[in-house]
């Protein structure tokens, strides 16, 4: 029996969740139809008769009201013929004849639509109400005729209207008769409704009944394989890689269970690929940062240095070689740090590490200073040789920062950023290498404060505009000033611009400078404008300025809000500043000149500037730079170049000034080669506080 039954199992493949899943469905899907169907079949037959009561009823209905209605307009049209005058009675006629005839029209409309014998024993005696109306109604005009109105009147009194009320008291006899049909229609429409939706819910309720009983048969043969192929699946997500799932009974259990083996297997060794790539340098094959630091758990240990090396002008290969150049490049500088590690001979050797670009790490153990000077020295033996890159022969050159502890333990972390530190040192020295110092951690945090300190400078006046005289070569009059920043720090004291506008023009708030010495410059000469309205203030512009669009809208901002005339503001820019985007910096500077301002070209001669793009610079000066004019007057090569710059200037329509004139015999000869003004501490050191104010009030008047 056992046997017949698993056969037949086997026969109908009920072993697969797919087959048993049909079955279930095919059911379910059965008696779905009938609840459908069921519905769907009463609703036509509802429909069938909700035409028949449209078209045939709700007729009847129309007419017999319509004929309630025209019973009662005969009535007043034949009172209203009985009262006109004679020469008016043959309209009154026609409108009484039409209206007789839209009786026995709908008369005979009923008839043919009326299939109750009921409605049709009252239909035979309207009709007979409507001959006795028809009889008098006849006698009645007549005796209009032959007798006059009275004796019709008399008449229509007594037979004609009677007549009419019987027959519009038999229309609406009619007309209960009919509303009580299709009110009784409606109560069968309405039972076989509820009929039909007590089917639907018993049908609905087997429905659910045999779906329950298949969701647990399912349950049964579905749910459960799976759970256990989800506490599978959940060990593999776990990391055990070993699990293994018995198959079921059902052949879709069975696979996904072989799947599932299968997919473990493959995990596990995609898992160790994937480790790999995540803690090792797919080019080099070296460990990385991460794996580094998790190797040391992030803790460092007495005695251990760190050699952080950098591969000099990578960028610049990798530009112009291509990147691939690059990467052998990288490859060949790993091999050859791998043979220099391989042959320490230490109890433990140092750890070499590829971090990022260009850039390779060697953890130190047991180690001092001089192991590690020569652990560098090694290094940069074995990269005396080029490396060839197919055609090409590179040369190779490391950068170094070192660091390392001695009796205190440090973080590795710590001690990877202190050998950053020291690389960052040996770089902005232009050196090969540098050893990690307090000194540099000291910079490097005085570096991150000043940003801070130079935004509360601007917000609390901690800044100075200090102006430097220029003055008019022909007569040594005194036109305008040249404005120069000054910041008095409250703690550090002076510190210079060569430190601080240099790293506010890297960290891009030069602009916040500018713009404080613009309004600075402009209050000033608002305050100028009633001894001093001749004079000029020149502010030097960067390159980032150059670069922002709305710098032109916010001076025109600044000169409208103090009613300050636009030319007595310059702006002083770098030859080099101009020619980093000659074109659209062009622009930019035709915007400000649409302003009203006079525009300088600084430093000149230091950059490398087109003639074709000078020609078409909106400026109106040149100052020449310092490293011209210092001992010019000794120097007669200098004197033919300055003349030339001089003769170039003049011929664009430009007035040139020379910068930096620190002698007599330096402002005498640039007077004598044209040169327009000149600007200096032989006229004046710049000037702040009392001494500008001396200086003004030393100028002879106008």
């Amino acid at each position: 029996m056992r046997n017949s039954f698993d056969r037949l199992i086997h026969i109908l493949r009920l072993r697969r969740i797919g087959v048993r899943l049909a079955l279930s469905y095919a059911l379910l899907l059965g008696l779905f139809t009938i609840v459908l169907l069921l519905p769907i079949s009463q609703i036509r037959k509802m429909t069938a008769q909700s035409n028949k009561f449209a078209t045939k009823e709700i007729q009847s209905l129309l007419y017999v009201q319509e004929l309630s209605l025209s019973t009662e307009n005969v009535g007043r049209a034949l009172l209203q013929l009985l009262t006109v005058p004679y020469e008016q009675r043959i309209p009154e006629y026609a409108a009484v004849d039409e209206k007789n005839r839209q009786i026995d029209k709908l008369i005979s409309a009923l008839e043919a639509s009326l299939s109750d014998d009921e409605q049709l024993q009252t239909l035979k005696n309207l009709k007979e109400k409507r001959n006795i109306y028809q009889q008098n109604y006849i006698v009645t005009v007549n005796q209009l005729e032959d007798e006059g109105q009275e004796a019709a009147k008399s008449t229509f009194l007594k037979q004609v209207q009677p007549a009419l009320g019987n027959l519009l008291q038999e229309s609406k006899t009619f007309l209960d008769r009919e509303q009580k049909l299709i009110q009784q229609h409606q109560a069968e429409a309405q039972q076989d409704f509820e009929r039909t939706g007590m089917m639907v819910a018993l049908l609905s309720g087997f429905a659910v009944l045999v779906a329950a009983v298949l969701a647990w048969l399912t349950t049964r043969s579905v749910v459960r394989p799976l759970a256990r192929l989800q506490a599978s699946a959940l060990r593999i997500a776990n990391g055990d890689y070993q699990t293994r799932l018995t198959p079921g009974k059902t052949e879709e259990v069975a696979r996904v269970g072989e799947a599932l083996n299968a997919m473990a297997t493959a995990i596990g060794i995609r898992e160790q690929t994937v480790e790999h790539l995540a803690y090792y340098d797919p080019l080099t094959d070296l460990p990385n940062r991460t794996f580094m630091l998790k190797t040391h758990d992030g803790k460092g240990e007495p005695h251990q240095g760190l050699i952080l090396m950098d591969l000099a002008r990578l960028k610049i290969i990798n530009e112009t070689l291509g990147f691939d150049t690059g990467d052998t490049v990288i490859y060949d500088v790993a091999t050859r740090l791998k043979s220099v590690v391989s042959q320490d001979d230490g109890e433990r050797k140092p750890w070499l590490a590829r971090l990022a670009g260009g850039a390779f790490a060697i953890l130190c153990f047991d180690t001092s200073k001089s192991t590690m000077e020569n652990l560098h020295q090694r290094i940069d033996a074995v990269m005396a040789e080029p490396v060839k890159c197919a055609q090409h022969s590179v040369d190779v050159s490391l950068v170094y920062g070192l660091a390392i502890t001695i009796d205190t333990a440090l973080p590795l972390m710590t001690l990877i950023r202190n050998a950053e530190v020291a690389l960052y040192a040996a770089k902005r020295s232009a050196s090969a290498a540098a050893w990690y110092t307090d000194a540099q951690e000291a910079s490097r945090l005085s570096h991150l404060s000043l940003l801070s300190d130079l935004r509360s400078a601007v917000r609390d006046s901690e800044l100075q505009m200090w102006l430097q005289p220029k003055l008019h070569l022909v007569d040594g009059k005194a036109y305008g000033f040249e404005a120069l920043v000054r910041w008095q720090h409250p703690t550090r004291g002076f510190i210079s611009p060569a430190e601080f506008v240099p790293f506010a023009e890297r960290t891009g708030y030069i602009s916040m400078l500018t713009m404080w010495m613009l309004e600075k410059a402009i209050t000033t000469l608002l305050g100028w404008q009633q001894n001093y309205p001749q004079q000029t203030i020149a502010v030097n512009v960067s390159t980032h300025d150059l670069r922002d669009t709305s710098f032109p809208d916010q001076i025109a901002a600044l000169l409208q809000r103090h009613a300050v005339n636009p030319a007595l503001l310059k702006l002083e820019i770098t030859e080099s500043g101009i020619m980093e985007d000659p074109d659209s910096t062009i622009l930019l500077l035709k915007r400000l000149r649409d302003i009203g301002l006079d525009l300088s070209i600084d430093d000149f001669g230091t950059g490398y500037s087109s003639l074709s793009y000078l020609q078409r610079l909106p400026v109106s000066e040149l100052k020449i730079d310092r490293s011209f004019v210092t001992n010019i007057d000794a120097l007669p090569s200098t004197q033919s170049l300055v003349k030339a710059i001089i003769a170039m200037g003049h011929g664009l329509g430009l007035s040139v000034i020379a910068e930096g004139i620190e002698t007599a015999a330096e402002r005498e000869t640039l007077r004598m080669l044209g040169c327009d003004s000149m600007q200096g501490y032989f006229a004046s050191k710049p000037l702040y506080g009392e001494a500008l104010q001396t200086w003004l009030t030393n100028l002879p008047a106008n």
